[in-house]
């Protein structure tokens, strides 16, 4: 399928589900209950004149990717650990099941007595961007071509065009990988634990706002811009990825 043709068959699927939405919420006909999909469109495009809401959405947006980047950082080198030492892969095994199963409620509630509200989602999103990134490249390391290792030894590549060539070939869809899932979790998480935390000026505090005061249409447009900001950052940072991996090859 042509990426024409996927992206006319997305737009479809979208615009089917926003009907849905729009039915759905005709019959009801309780803006408490459910607005229209146009009318938190229209709440979002009011909101974005507002100063308070990119006050709100840089607010978190520093704090859910500073989370996401020293998870990024952690993950990747407690991979390379695990690897290289089947120990420590043993040892931290539990510690990793555990950090994927807990439930996010149950951490955000610990952090928040640990460490306040305010650097809430940089913690929680560091706690879910470390297993993902772990196991995803522990399993990347361990499925690498020593062929293509042993190949690389005998012809003499140099070292840099070695590591590109033979590992960072390898190791980048399990990075892509990892990257994806574990951002747009990231916001998920991030944003769930302001909701919990309400540190002043987050897009969680907006949120909550939302359900206290049940404007609905708020809620909606504030849930609607986190997805389009998680969005935005999984696709940019894939960018990165691509035009940084892109720039080394020619090293």
């Amino acid at each position: 399928m042509s990426r024409l043709k996927k992206f006319a068959v997305t737009v479809g699927a979208v615009v089917f589900w926003l009907v849905v939405w729009e039915i759905i919420a005709l019959k009801i006909d309780s803006d408490i209950i459910l607005v229209t999909p146009i009318e938190a469109a229209r709440r979002l495009a009011e909101l974005l004149t507002v100063g308070e809401f990119w006050g709100s959405v840089l607010f978190s947006s520093v704090r859910v990717l500073s989370g996401f980047a020293l998870g990024l950082a952690v993950g990747t080198a407690l991979a390379l650990v695990c690897y290289k030492v089947k120990f420590v892969k043993m040892l931290f095994a539990p510690l990793i099941s555990a950090m994927k199963s807990i439930p996010v409620a149950s951490f955000t509630i610990l952090a928040l007595i640990w460490i306040g509200s305010k650097n809430l989602s940089v913690l929680v999103s560091f706690l879910i961007c470390v297993p993902i990134v772990c196991a995803n490249m522990t399993e990347g390391m361990e499925q690498l071509d020593p062929k293509l290792s042993e190949m690389a030894k005998i012809f003499r590549i140099p070292p840099l065009r070695r590591f590109v060539g033979v590992y960072l070939s390898q190791l980048l869809p399990y990075f892509r990988a990892a990257s994806r899932l574990a951002i747009g979790l990231c916001w998920k998480s991030g944003v769930a634990a302001e909701v919990i935390g309400i540190p002043n000026g987050s897009v969680g505090e907006k949120l909550y706002q939302s359900k206290v005061y049940l404007e609905t249409a708020d809620l909606f447009a504030w849930t609607a811009a986190v997805i389009i900001l998680s969005f935005l950052c999984e696709k940019l940072f894939m960018l990165l990825i691509d035009l940084l991996y892109k720039r080394v090859e020619q090293l």
